[in-house]
C-alpha cells in the first residue's frame, strides 16, 4: 500500500511531466521509430566508430578540435538576440542528440559485456557485481565488530563509573561518533582491502567509484541521522533532535531524503563506470537522464507528501504547484545542457533551506547544552554559528564559480569578465569574514551588556556597570560602521575599482559637510567629552537647565532623558551645558520643622535620635540611609513658633521616600510625648464683657483661617521638595 502511495501520488502531476517529455522528444526527433529499426550493417559500422573513438590520440585530437569549434551550451554573459538563437539552437542539438541515442542503449550493454570479458580475464558483469558485493559485505562486517567493540567498552565504562555518563556536548560528540566511526571502518576495510592487491585496470576503474559512491550515499544518510535521530543524554532530559521536528516528519523526512541521495549516487557511479567502459557520451546521458526522472519523481513526492501543521491543511497547494514547477524546470535545464541555468535555480532553493537548517542546528545544540560550557557559550554559539553558515555559502559560491568557469568558457577568455568574476568571489569572502566578525562583536557587547545591566555588588562594581551600559552601545555602533566602511572598501579594490579617489572624495566631502553642519559637529564632539568625562550613565537622574530626568539612552548626538512624570526629552549634547546629577554617591536631605515656643529641645532631640535608630532598623528603607535622620538645631524664630532644621544622608534617589516614612515617624512620636507643633494663635481683648461670645467666636474663626492657609502652604512646600 504504501509502494502505491509512494509512486502514486499526484499522478496528474506526473502525467503532465511526461506527456511533455513525450512532445518534446517527438518534436525534437520525428525519425526515432525509423532510427530504432537499424539494420546490423548499419550497428557493425557504429562498432567499428566507437573502438576509433576509443584510441586516446583520436580523443584528445577530436577534444581539442571540439572546444575550439564548438560553443558551449551555457548562456553567454551578454547575449543579442542572435546569441540567443543560437543558443536555442544549441540546446536543441543536445536534445536532438540524446533522443537519438536511445536506441544505441542496448548495444553500448552488448559492448560493455564483451569489454568486461576482454579486460578481465573473461569475467562476466554478474562476476564482477558479485566481487562488489563481497568487498561490501567485508566492509559490513568489519563495521560491525567495530560497533560490537565500541558498544563494550561503553558498556565496562557505564558500570564502573555510572556516574560519569556522558552529558551536554559530550552526548553530542558520542552520537556524532556512532553514527560516522562505523562509516570509516566500512571504508578501510573495503577500499582498503582492494587496493592492497593487484588488479586489472578495467577492474579497478569500476570498483573503487562504485565503493566511493556507495560509502558518499551512507555518510550523507548518517548526517541524516544524526539531525533527525533523538538522542538522549545524563541530564534526565527527553530526547530532542539536532532539527526540532517531530517523530512522524522525522520520520518521512529520512526516508525520501535518504532515497533521494541513494538514487543520486547510484546514478552517479553509473556515469563513472560507464565512463570506465568506454560508454558513447549521449548514450552515457541518456540513461542518467532517466536516473533523474527518479530524483524528479521524489522530489515531487516530498513536496506534496511532506507533513503539514494543522493551520496548512486547508489550504488549496498552490506553492505545492509552484515547487513542482520548480523541480520539472531544473530537470529539463538539466538535461538540456543549461548547467548554469540549472544551478542558479536549484540555489534559490538549497541556499535558503541550508542557512536555515544551519542556523536551526546551532541554536538547539546551545540551547541543549548551554549549562555546561560555562557563561561565554552566547558568544561561542555565534562563532559557531556565522562560521557555518559561511562555510556553506562559501562552498555553493566556489562550486557555481566552477559550473560557470567549466560551462563559460568564452567569457572566461576576456580579461575584464574573469577579473570581475574574481573580485566578486573575493567579495563574497570580504562580506562573509566581516559578518563574523561583526556578529561576534555584537554578540560579545550584548553578552557584557546583559551582564551589566544584572550586575550586584560594591557601588564600585554598580558604577563600572553603569558605565558600561553607557559607552558600548556608542562603541557597538561605531563598529558597525568601521567594520562596514572596510569591508566595502576592500570589495570595490578586489572589483578593479580604485578606492583612493573615493576615500578623498569623501575626505573633502566630509569637511564640505562638517563647516555646513557646525551644530551637528558640536553635539558630536560634545557628546564625546561627556562620555569621557563620565559625566553621567544610563538609569541616572540629571538636570540640565530646564531638563531633567534619568537617562535611558544615548546615540551619536543627543541624549534621552525620561521625566519623573513620564514625558520624554531627546536633547542634543550641545545644548546641555553643565549638568546636574542627582545619582552620585549621596544625597542630604535636609527639612524643617515648627514647634511651639514652649517646647523641650533636649527631648525633642532624644526623641529625633530613637526615630533615627528605628529608621535604620526598618527592612524597608533602612538598607537605603547612609546617615540617620538628626536634628541640627533652631534655624529661626518665627511669628507663632521655632524652626528645628533635621538632615539625613542617603543613596541617591531614595531621599524623597525616606523623609515621609520620618515625617509620619516624628509626627507619632511628637503626639505620644507631649511636643506640639507651632500654629497661628490670634488673641483679642476688649472691656465689654457682654460681647465676650461673639468676640470669641470671631477669633475662633480667623484662627481656622490662618490654620488652613498654614497648611496649604506647608502642603505646597513638602510637594515641591517631593518632586
Amino acid at each position: 500500500m504504501r509502494f502505491v502511495e509512494f509512486f502514486g501520488v499526484r499522478t496528474r502531476v506526473l502525467a503532465l511531466v511526461a506527456a511533455f517529455l513525450l512532445v518534446l522528444g517527438g518534436a525534437l526527433n520525428p525519425a526515432a521509430a525509423q532510427q530504432a529499426a537499424m539494420s546490423a550493417a548499419t550497428q557493425q559500422k557504429i562498432d567499428q566508430l566507437a573502438k576509433l573513438l576509443d584510441d586516446p590520440d583520436i580523443h584528445a585530437v577530436l577534444t581539442a578540435r571540439a572546444k575550439e569549434t564548438v560553443p558551449s551550451a551555457a548562456m553567454p554573459e551578454s547575449m543579442s538576440a542572435n546569441d540567443f538563437t543560437l543558443w536555442i539552437n544549441r540546446i536543441r542539438a543536445h536534445l536532438l542528440s540524446v533522443t537519438q541515442a536511445v536506441p544505441l542503449v542496448p548495444g553500448e550493454f552488448e559492448k560493455a559485456a564483451d569489454t568486461t570479458m576482454a579486460e578481465i580475464d573473461g569475467r562476466r558483469p554478474i562476476g564482477v557485481f558479485l566481487f562488489f558485493l563481497l568487498l561490501v559485505a567485508i566492509g559490513r562486517a568489519a563495521e560491525w565488530i567495530f560497533g560490537r567493540i565500541v558498544r563494550r567498552i561503553h558498556a565496562g565504562r557505564a558500570t564502573a563509573h555510572p556516574a560519569a555518563q556522558a552529558n551536554g556536548f559530550h552526548a553530542l560528540g558520542r552520537h556524532i561518533f556512532a553514527e560516522l566511526a562505523p562509516l570509516v571502518v566500512f571504508g578501510f576495510a573495503s577500499i582498503g582491502l582492494f587496493l592492497s592487491f593487484t588488479w586489472p585496470e578495467l577492474l579497478t576503474k569500476l570498483i573503487v567509484p562504485t565503493l566511493l559512491a556507495v560509502i558518499a550515499a551512507r555518510f550523507f544518510i548518517r548526517i541524516l541521522n544524526v539531525l533527525l535521530t533523538a538522542y538522549p543524554d545524563a541530564s534526565g532530559e527527553p530526547a530532542k533532535r539536532l532539527v526540532p521536528v517531530g517523530d512522524a516528519a522525522a520520520k518521512f523526512w529520512q526516508s525520501r531524503i535518504a532515497l533521494f541521495f541513494s538514487i543520486f549516487f547510484v546514478g552517479w557511479a553509473a556515469n563513472g563506470a560507464m565512463m570506465a567502459l568506454g560508454f558513447l557520451p549521449a548514450v552515457r546521458e541518456v540513461i542518467v537522464y532517466a536516473v533523474g526522472i527518479g530524483l524528479l519523481a521524489t522530489a515531487i513526492n516530498m513536496v506534496w507528501r511532506r507533513p503539514r501543521g494543522a493551520e496548512r491543511q486547508g489550504r488549496s497547494g498552490a506553492f505545492e504547484w509552484l515547487l513542482t514547477f520548480w523541480f520539472c524546470l531544473i530537470w529539463l535545464l538539466w538535461v538540456s545542457g543549461a548547467y548554469l541555468l540549472m544551478w542558479i535555480c536549484a540555489y534559490l532553493i538549497l541556499v535558503p533551506l541550508g542557512l536555515k537548517i544551519v542556523s536551526s542546528v546551532v541554536h538547539t545544540a546551545f540551547r541543549r547544552h548551554s549549562s555546561d560550557e560555562g557563561r561565554d557559550s552566547p558568544f561561542f554559539e555565534v562563532l559557531i554559528e556565522r562560521s557555518a553558515r559561511a562555510a556553506f555559502i562559501a562552498v555553493a559560491v566556489l562550486w557555481l564559480a566552477t559550473v560557470m568557469r567549466v560551462n563559460s568558457t568564452m567569457m572566461m577568455q576576456e580579461e575584464t569578465a574573469s577579473r570581475i568574476l574574481r573580485g566578486a568571489l573575493s567579495g563574497v569572502v570580504i562580506l562573509l569574514a566581516a559578518d563574523i566578525v561583526w556578529q561576534m562583536v555584537k554578540a560579545l557587547i550584548n553578552y557584557r551588556l546583559d551582564r551589566a545591566r544584572h550586575a550586584e555588588g560594591d557601588p564600585a562594581e554598580l558604577a563600572r556597570s553603569g558605565r558600561l551600559l553607557t559607552l558600548l552601545p556608542i562603541f557597538r555602533n561605531f563598529l558597525a560602521v568601521i567594520i562596514a566602511t572596510i569591508a566595502v572598501l576592500m570589495v570595490l579594490s578586489g572589483l578593479g575599482i580604485a578606492v583612493g579617489p573615493l576615500i578623498a572624495g569623501a575626505g573633502i566631502f566630509g569637511v564640505a559637510i562638517g563647516f555646513g553642519s557646525q551644530t551637528l559637529v558640536k553635539d558630536v564632539i560634545s557628546g564625546i567629552f561627556y562620555m569621557t568625562d563620565d559625566a553621567f550613565r544610563v538609569g541616572e537622574y540629571i538636570q540640565s537647565g530646564s531638563y531633567k530626568g534619568t537617562v535611558e539612552s544615548f546615540s551619536i548626538r543627543s541624549v534621552r532623558l525620561r521625566h519623573h512624570r513620564g514625558p520624554v526629552f531627546t536633547v542634543p549634547f550641545g545644548v546641555l551645558g553643565a549638568v546636574q546629577n542627582m545619582s552620585r554617591d549621596w544625597a542630604i536631605d535636609k527639612f524643617v520643622i515648627s514647634v511651639s515656643f514652649q517646647t523641650d529641645l533636649p527631648k525633642v532631640k532624644k526623641l529625633v535620635k530613637a526615630v533615627g535608630a528605628e529608621l535604620l532598623e526598618d527592612p524597608d528603607v533602612g538598607s537605603q540611609i547612609i546617615e540617620t535622620v538628626k536634628m541640627k538645631g533652631v534655624e529661626q524664630f518665627t511669628d507663632y513658633g521655632i524652626n528645628l532644621s533635621f538632615a539625613m544622608t542617603t543613596k541617591p534617589g531614595h531621599q524623597s521616600g525616606i523623609r515621609r516614612r520620618a515625617y509620619a515617624m516624628i509626627r507619632e512620636a511628637f503626639i505620644a510625648n507631649g511636643i506640639e507643633f507651632a500654629s497661628p494663635t490670634v488673641q483679642v481683648a476688649g472691656d465689654d464683657h457682654g460681647g465676650t461670645k461673639s468676640a470669641d467666636a470671631t477669633a475662633t474663626a480667623a484662627a481656622l483661617a490662618t490654620n488652613t492657609a498654614i497648611a496649604q502652604k506647608k502642603a505646597a512646600e513638602a510637594q515641591a521638595q517631593a518632586g
